[in-house]
């Protein structure tokens, strides 16, 4: 009971954090008394201590030492922040030379990759997507920055919030998905996380919105690629997770490594400039990637270093990640006058105002409070890996387990691989903490119920040594549990596929399985969706775990087993092979839209077939139109019903609310969580509309038989959209809206918009 006491503490305060700490900092970004310490520090800074300001000095996430010559370069002001000094006496000694010796006594701003969290790992933010469940994103991020601080980290990298349409791209484990108005509530809720409800507490972590913008769009799936997005695409899609991000106040962004139509990321005053200050105001700084700005040389915008600091500072670019185009240029180009004093001090000025907002100047240590791994913490993580779970297949119900009754056998790469399990990005995680499937199984059931023989020693695996044990075992069980997918290196950063099948030979050993007429569960545990059309005809069930994080074993065991009934969504449209990439439900339509009616496979066209009879419509031949699962997909262990939809007008003014009502019902035998979606198509407009947009969602609960009238209210204000003229307009005309499971059904009505 205390324990459940904790937990609802817990869940209020993320609400409270999330509500009331918005407007809180937002007054900080206007206060005078700030601006004032601000102007006055500026004032008797130096020209070189100004360029100090704008170095990220750091070295790579495995570096252990502590040079003389960066201890030097702080004691002269040369350095503004640090990333990857893990040494909690290194960052002490660092901020001791700081405060005490530096021209201007000018705290530093400690930093690093805290991306799924700190030690207690959650989740990969893909998986946390697929919870539909900003409280809980809230409080998994509130966690790490209250681990993270008390080593000193003050700063994150955090969160990444680029669209991903491309199963390809690695980093699609970062993301939060495909849908804007999804990626938008969870933005908000990573950035409540993260800095709290007060800059300057001890355990708030300056978030950064990253990565801005349209790095997602990179074509091909392949990163650091570039991206060719239109104005309308680039508002209506992909800027409005960040615009989000800055209405939660975000203290920074980083800019991409991708060119956007033509123009770097890091030198690109239409999104540094015109965007992200004129037209929404930031008031926080704007950091680079790693070495993006001298990156711009290869990409041919920039001849040399010079240009490069050139252009990032022309464009607006407040510090600049480990390369050091600034410290070695950024004088001589005043000196000739191509940057202006008042450009450096704008820059300069944005860096110093977060410093007094994070109360580094009053406050610039740390609590030092060991905080890794507390019992909440592994609570919450656990309950973030059960939520992220998502059931896709559930053949004869065969899910969920009696592994008291049933002899079941565990078989795949990672069944027991606590490392591969914490997934991409986790340079903190520690798998001597992690608790596999396996682990838990053993610990929880009769020996004589369970055996683990992995087949595989890991994902990329070749060889078939270990096919005869695993096959006798399977033949020897009443059922199989394959726990297998990709190690965690090959999702993230620079880890694109064009091949999303299984790696190694997992499908092989998956059909040599199947062949001994035991039901296969296949669990998969990767960074993106994993095309399964080779094998969804062999297995039973299909549970996507994702790189559910340290207490991923527990939370499985407790799903596969029925304590809890999957709740997961699929924040992402999942593929029937990756030839259909990029694929995304919000879609606009062609002038031959593809349908069910109209399809024809390959296998079905006679020989020697008319050219015109294949009905040319926009599908494949071979893959047809459809995704394996759409966006939003998932099922319990239950069944929902919609019935008795209704809406309180047919026509609503753009001032008007909209009104829905509807019942849902559990209708199965086992109480369940229903993730409800409603989404809304604009039918005729003056720019192609999308066929579905998700507008709103929420989470209900419900007891088996268990009916619930429910209601949902939408200003119609919010469906405007970015126009050809560069304009944002509700324009009148016809509308569908669905109140649905997911984003392929749903019960549908009609209004009209005057």
């Amino acid at each position: 009971m205390l324990r459940i006491k904790i937990n609802l503490l817990t869940a209020f305060c993320c609400i409270f954090i999330i509500i009331f700490s918005q407007s809180a900092y937002a007054q900080q970004l206007n206060d005078p008394v700030i601006e004032k310490k601000v102007n006055e520090l500026l004032s008797k800074m130096s020209l070189e201590d100004k360029i100090g300001q704008t170095a990220l000095r750091g070295t790579s996430s495995r570096s252990k030492g502590l040079s003389d010559e960066l201890k030097d370069a702080v004691r002269r002001g040369q350095v503004g922040a640090l990333l990857n000094v893990m040494n909690t006496e290194h960052v002490k000694e660092l901020q001791d030379i700081a405060v005490n010796e530096s021209p201007n006594k000018i705290p530093l701003i400690f930093a690093r990759d805290i991306i799924h969290g700190f030690k207690t790992i959650f989740p990969i933010p893909l998986g946390q997507a697929a919870t539909w469940d900003s409280v809980l994103v809230a409080e998994g991020s509130r966690i790490a920055a209250k681990e993270a601080t008390a080593k000193g980290i003050r700063w994150t990298f955090a969160p990444m919030v680029d669209i991903a349409r491309d199963p390809r791209w690695g980093r699609i484990a970062e993301s939060p998905g495909e849908d804007p108005y999804l990626a938008s509530v969870l933005s908000r809720a990573y950035i409540r996380g993260f800095q709290g409800n007060d800059l300057a507490s001890p355990t708030s972590m300056l978030a950064c919105a990253k990565h801005f913008a349209a790095y997602g769009a990179a074509e091909g799936g392949r990163d650091y690629n570039t991206a060719i997005v239109s104005d309308d695409l680039l508002y209506n899609i992909y800027l409005k997770p960040f615009k989000a991000a800055l209405d939660a106040d975000v203290g920074t962004f980083m800019s991409s490594f991708n060119d956007l139509n033509g123009i770097p990321a890091t030198g690109n005053k239409f999104l540094l400039q015109e965007v992200l200050r004129n037209q929404w105001g930031f008031k926080g700084f704007v950091v680079s990637d790693w070495n993006s700005v001298t990156e711009m040389i290869p990409h041919g915008y920039a001849r040399d270093e010079k240009e490069a600091a050139l252009k990032a500072a022309s464009a607006g670019l407040d510090m600049e990640m480990t390369s050091q185009a600034y410290e070695n240029h950024l004088a001589a180009l005043i000196s000739s006058g191509e940057i202006s004093m008042q450009q450096l001090d704008e820059l300069v000025r944005n860096i110093l105002r977060i410093k007094f907002r994070m109360g580094l100047f009053e406050n610039p240590g740390f609590t030092e409070k060991d905080l890794n791994y507390h019992p909440d913490h592994l609570e919450a993580a656990k309950k973030a890996a059960i939520e992220s779970i998502v059931l896709l297949k559930n053949q004869t119900n065969i899910l969920p387990l009696n592994f008291n009754k049933k002899k079941v056998v565990v078989i795949g790469p990672l069944a027991d691989a606590p490392h591969e399990q914490l997934g991409t990005w986790t340079f903190d995680g520690e798998k001597e903490h992690t608790q596999t499937v396996w682990a838990k199984l053993k610990s929880t059931y009769d020996k004589d119920h369970i055996k683990y023989t992995p087949g595989l020693k890991y994902s990329r695996d070749k060889s078939k040594d270990g096919f005869t044990s695993a096959i006798e075992a399977a033949k020897d069980s009443d059922a199989i549990l394959f726990v297998g997918g990709e190690e965690a290196i090959l999702s993230g950063e620079a880890h694109s596929r064009a091949n999303l099948n299984l790696p190694g030979i997992q499908e092989e050993l998956i059909h040599e399985l199947a062949k001994t007429g035991k039901p296969i569960i296949l669990v998969v545990m990767a960074g993106r969706p994993i095309t399964v059309g080779n094998i969804i005809n062999d297995i039973d069930a299909l549970v996507m775990a994702w790189h559910p994080g340290t207490m991923g074993g527990p939370a499985l065991v407790d799903v596969l087993s029925g304590i809890t009934s999957p709740s997961g969504r699929l924040p992402v449209t999942w593929p029937k092979t990756a030839g259909q990439a990029p694929i995304y439900y919000n879609h606009t339509n062609t002038g031959r839209p593809a349908s069910k009616d109209n399809f024809v496979h390959m296998d079905d066209i006679p020989v020697g077939a008319w050219q015109s009879s294949l009905g040319n419509n926009s599908h494949y031949l071979d893959a047809g139109y459809a995704p394996m699962y759409p966006f939003g997909y998932g099922l319990t262990y239950s069944k929902f019903q919609y019935t008795n939809l209704s809406m309180d007008a047919d026509t609503y003014s753009t001032d008007d609310e909209l009104k829905v009502t509807f019942t849902l019902t559990n209708t199965g035998k086992t109480e369940a969580t229903e993730i409800v979606q409603y989404y809304v198509q604009d039918k005729f407009g003056s720019t192609v509309r999308p066929i579905r947009e998700l507008v709103g969602f929420e989470r209900v609960h419900l007891k088996a038989g268990e009916s619930r009238n429910i209601s949902f209210e939408l200003p119609i204000s919010k469906l405007a959209f970015y126009n050809a003229e560069s304009k944002w307009v509700v324009e009148p005309g016809e509308f569908n809206l669905w109140v649905a499971p997911n984003a392929a059904e749903g019960l549908e009505a009609s209004f009209v918009v005057k």
